[in-house]
């Protein structure tokens, strides 16, 4: 006779399955999010905390759910194909668009691989580590680390990096002391002078949380870790836990920056690791240490993803070998253009009298200008249920998706109109 006990271990070994299966899943929405927080991302953040106080954190919550939308888009168009954006922008659109699509995401992701240099280089000079060193140590270490790991262990290694990072700086945020009120004033009323300088931070921030790499990354990473269509459920979860986490940091960056710096008159911070310096006279020595630590290793995740994106990228256009599982000679060339991307930008880093803080910010700002582009092939092929079948957008998700590409674009212009035409 059957015990009454068997239905219900039965269904709590149901629910344990479900719930490893659904972790098993977890991974690229993550990854994506905590890399977006890199060194260009925190060096943007800082920069607008220091001159714009709280004013604005609405622009993190707007950013925060237009990267949703837009990554879950990517997300599914790898669940349903199991091929990377430039490999179906080249099937669906030719030779000439996806070229124009794989160089464009090569240059603006130059600027933020330079970042990221600048970053390690930065945050290591608080430490007394000369800036050549950090980099060849860094750029070896790198590559190092990808060529040798599987998929699972790189995962790990990058989710890791990315929670000591988010840590980091919620410890800095709490140590600063804000005025939570008006911060959550500002997270929902938008403030401000709408001047050059304005529009300027307006569109760095949206183009470090939203990026042109970041499309292309979660889409490959998710073929890379061999997810199918099964996997909608948990790969929304994970890149909503991605979003939120990413923008939530950039919210701790601000604040911490705004309470201190700006709110004593110190506007005149030109880079992350000064306001890490800065931080210490406001919030104490543990604030300046948090700030310096989470800039170096949002400077070493952003190392890896950044030019893992660009071979991502570049092999799914030409239909070579590629992928973290495979070792250095089932794949020279996704290897060799890893290797190739990372020591180009290490050695441009070292170039005397290289204004790096402009390299750092201009190049989230190019990320927001080039990412309408990117986006309008998303949605095209997010719509086509020929390709996606049934995990195509409905009408609901086309709207917001347009509408997203839309405003991201028209803040592109107004980018440009304001820079030719300054206002205020």
């Amino acid at each position: 006779m059957s015990s009454p006990t068997f239905p219900a271990a039965r269904a709590a070994r149901s629910r344990r399955v479900r719930l490893v299966a659904l972790l098993a899943v977890l991974g690229p929405g993550l990854v994506s999010g905590f890399a977006d927080n890199d060194a260009g991302g925190i060096t943007t953040y800082s920069l607008v905390g220091i001159q714009f106080g709280y004013q604005l954190l609405w622009v993190i919550l707007a950013s925060g759910v237009a990267l949703f939308f837009t990554q879950e888009l990517g997300a599914r168009l790898g669940l349903a194909t199991g091929k990377g954006m430039t490999a179906l922008i080249r099937e669906r659109f030719g030779v000439r668009w996806v070229a124009f699509v794989v160089l464009a995401m090569l240059v603006a992701n130059l600027g933020t691989t330079v970042a990221e240099f600048a970053g390690i280089g930065a945050a290591l000079d608080l430490f007394g580590v000369p800036v050549p060193v950090s980099a060849a140590v860094s750029a070896v270490a790198v590559v190092v680390l990808i060529g040798w790991g599987s998929f699972g262990r790189v995962q790990y290694l990058f989710v890791a990096v990315g929670v000591a990072v988010s840590a980091a700086y919620a410890i800095s945020a709490v140590l600063a002391k804000p005025d939570w009120g008006q911060a959550v004033h500002s997270l929902f009323i938008p403030s401000g002078t709408l001047t050059t300088a304005y529009w300027l931070a307006v569109v760095g921030t949206v183009g470090t949380t939203i990026t042109p790499w970041g499309q292309g990354f979660i889409q490959a990473y998710v073929v890379d870790k061999r997810l199918d269509e099964h996997d909608l459920a948990g790969e929304r979860l994970d890149v909503g836990l991605g979003s939120f986490l990413t923008n939530l940091i950039a919210g701790f960056i601000i604040v911490a920056c705004a309470a201190t710096l700006w709110a004593n008159g110190e506007t005149t911070i030109t880079d992350a690791a000064q306001a890490a310096k800065a931080l210490a006279p406001f919030a104490g020595p543990a604030a300046e240490v948090l700030f310096a630590v989470g800039l170096l290793a949002a400077s070493l995740l952003g190392l890896g993803v950044v030019p893992l994106t660009s071979a991502y990228s570049t092999c799914e256009a030409f239909g070579w070998e590629l992928g973290v599982d495979w070792g250095w000679r089932d794949a020279p060339a996704f290897y060799g253009l890893l290797a190739f991307f990372v020591g180009f930008a290490a050695v441009f880093v070292l170039i005397p009298g290289l204004p790096l803080l402009q390299v750092m910010f201009l190049s989230q700002v190019l990320n927001g200008l080039l990412l309408p582009f990117i986006l309008v092939f998303v949605m095209v092929l997010s719509g086509d249920r020929a390709l996606l079948g049934p995990l195509a957008s409905g009408r609901l998700l086309l709207a917001v998706g347009w509408a997203i590409t839309l405003a991201l674009a028209a803040m592109s212009i107004l980018l440009v109109v304001t820079t030719l035409a300054p206002v205020g």
